[in-house]
């Protein structure tokens, strides 16, 4: 997951580690952070107890188990950082109907409540982009580049929702989706990109100039569009969808490249954020 805000939450005294997830504006939890307080057990015996509940949601074909990810988070242990098995909120609110605890229900109203944020800007969208606001600002990025990422971000929103509207699970299938698409449209997998850039676990898109923005915008609404069209079924059905997006996208960027005299794709990143903006370029 990219664009991670990690720290830590209160609940009846317990800290729990979370992990804002920016693109998808959603919290993720410690799973054993929170087997802690409903189990009512240190660290260490609720690491056992996931473990055994684990392994048995895993023969089960549980889907809590296939959306669970790992995050690096620091141990409350020795303060280093270790991979560490997260889940979102909904995921959470299933392993709390997993594991039998007097907290069920004071958990889920505190989670709630840590979630409210997120349920007032679905209520009130504004809010959502004024965060996005902030914390880009903060950042130091240009406001003609922020502009512009957050009309990538909402085009972003409208492919995902298209891809769950397909049946397609969160996580490691949009991953694969999205890597299917900017290969068509760049010519590299997601993690060649990032590596041209000379990133690692940043977000791809929080380094990309306004006119890589644009493109990848163009690649992922034509997709969008294929797919409401063609309502492929499946991952791999999906996977042409998103080949086909990338495709159409390539050969624009093509088209602007031979205009401009220079190649779109470009290895900087967000460690010169004015750069960024193309439209500023000397």
């Amino acid at each position: 997951m990219d664009k991670q805000q990690t720290k830590l939450q209160i609940f009846n005294d317990t800290k729990i580690r979370t992990a804002w997830n920016g693109d998808e504006e959603e919290w993720y939890f410690s799973v054993v952070d929170v087997v802690a307080v409903l189990t009512d057990s240190d660290y260490q015996s609720a690491r056992k107890y996931w473990k055994v509940l684990k392994g048995r949601l895993s023969t089960e074909g549980s889907q809590l188990v296939t959306n669970c990810y790992q995050l690096k988070m620091e141990s409350p242990n020795d303060g280093k950082y270790y991979s560490t098995d997260v889940l979102s909120t909904k995921g959470i609110l299933r392993l709390v109907q997993s594991i039998p605890s007097p907290k069920a229900e004071p958990f889920k109203m505190w989670l709630a409540q840590v979630g409210s944020e997120r349920l007032d800007e679905i209520a009130d969208p504004e809010k959502g982009i004024n965060r996005s606001l902030a914390y880009y600002r903060a950042k130091g990025y240009s406001e003609e580049w922020i502009n512009q990422r957050l009309k990538a971000i909402e085009t972003r929103k409208k492919l995902t929702d298209e891809w769950k509207d397909r049946g397609i699970n969160e996580g490691k299938e949009y991953a694969i989706l999205t890597n299917e698409m900017t290969e068509a449209w760049s010519g590299m997998t997601v993690g060649e990109y990032k590596d041209y850039k000379g990133i690692h676990k940043e977000n791809l898109r929080d380094n990309m100039t306004d006119l890589e923005l644009i493109i990848n915008m163009l690649a992922e609404a034509t997709t969008t569009r294929i797919s409401q069209n063609e309502q492929p079924e499946g991952l791999e059905a999906n996977k042409q969808v998103a080949r086909k997006g990338g495709t159409a996208a390539k050969r624009a960027r093509e088209n602007v490249e031979e205009a401009i005299g220079e190649s779109i794709i470009s290895p900087l990143n967000a460690s010169d954020k004015k750069q960024l903006n193309t439209s500023k370029k000397k």
